[in-house]
């Protein structure tokens, strides 16, 4: 796969994180990118509603064969193929061949780092499919306990906070430079704080599939049952658990936020790849407060001038220390 055919697929799967990956130092670039873009096939395979659960995950189980090296089976994705509608996760699955050349490129190192963090990727994606096999509508299924929603978060984002850290420190500054083990925390609640926002901001549309992340335990506190999340005349009531969250999700990003702040000066493209999705997250955050999140009709959502707008403040504010490191309580004084 030519590097011109890897960057429009990664542009035209991901619409925030693309910016990040751009800006990323060539020394972990290609690495990232080809560890995301393999997630990302991973995640069209458990997405694809139309292909019952029993075969995608028999093709997940199959691909991460094939990521991790146990196996040079031909991929079971014919079905998968057929049922995408949109073009660029149908050729995600047409060129699965070629991404699996890629990662089979990368240094050995670097290969099983990749194949770490995609392995438990595909964990948190065969736990949900499992979790909510028999979900629907009229059949809400949620996670338990505060607990699960944890493990869910470090599966599918968390774990790649720690391996962005790790695959970062191989290349690009000695071991010495920074506190590892304290970075790679913040690293993963980094990632566990990007997620959060997602499942804060997808709340009605997870439930329309019989999906609610927010913990049964949480809710019945509130006398609340994930059923009656469906009427956004019970927001007021949902508030309560739902400002928790947004708090939770708020304090991972503030540690995402030093991350940031504690990478060195001299990578410049690095700090501006991490910021953005900490203050997009931010943003977004704002913005849930002030919504009905119970409200189907509304998509919560940062805008794309929105997204331009605080690109080019933030790098206009980097070499100012004290501005820049304001940026992220800014964006939450605006909720």
């Amino acid at each position: 796969m030519s590097d011109e055919l890897l960057t429009s697929l990664l542009r035209d799967v991901s619409r925030s994180f693309y910016l990040t990956i751009r800006m990323l130092p060539g020394a972990v670039r290609r690495q990232i990118s080809v560890a995301y873009l393999l997630a990302r096939t991973t995640d069209t395979i458990a997405d694809t509603e139309l292909v019952d659960v029993p075969a995608r995950l028999a093709a997940l189980e199959a691909l991460r064969g094939r990521i991790l090296g146990l196996h040079h089976a031909s991929l079971p994705l014919g079905q998968l193929r057929v049922n995408q509608g949109l073009p660029a996760e149908r050729i995600l699955l047409e060129r699965s061949e070629d991404s699996l050349r890629l990662l089979q490129d990368l240094e050995e190192a670097d290969r099983q780092l990749v194949r770490r963090v995609l392995d438990i990727i595909i964990s948190g994606q065969e736990l949900d499919l499992k979790r909510f096999d028999a979900a629907k509508a009229d059949q809400i299924v949620a996670l338990e306990t505060e607990e699960d929603l944890n493990d869910y978060t470090y599966r599918v984002a968390g774990c790649v906070g720690e391996f962005w850290t790790k695959i970062c420190a191989a290349h690009l500054w000695p071991a010495a430079d920074l506190a590892g083990e304290s970075l790679t925390c913040k690293g993963i609640r980094f990632g566990k704080g990007l997620q959060m926002v997602n499942i804060l901001r997808d709340v009605p549309q997870d439930l329309r599939k019989g999906r609610c992340y927010i913990p049964a335990q949480s809710l019945k506190t509130a006398g609340l049952t994930p059923h009656d999340l469906l009427s956004a005349q019970n927001e007021s009531r949902f508030r309560p658990v739902y400002n928790q969250l947004i708090e939770l999700a708020e304090g991972h990003l503030a540690a995402g936020w030093e991350y940031t702040g504690a990478l060195p000066k001299r990578q410049v493209r690095l700090r501006l790849g991490c910021a953005w999705p900490v203050l997009i997250g931010a943003r977004t955050l704002g913005k849930l407060r002030r919504e009905n999140i119970l409200d189907a009709t509304r998509r919560v959502k940062v805008s794309r001038p929105e997204i331009r707008s605080l690109i080019l403040r933030s790098v206009f504010l980097l070499p100012f220390a004290r501005p820049w490191h304001a940026q992220f309580g800014k964006e939450l004084e605006l909720i």
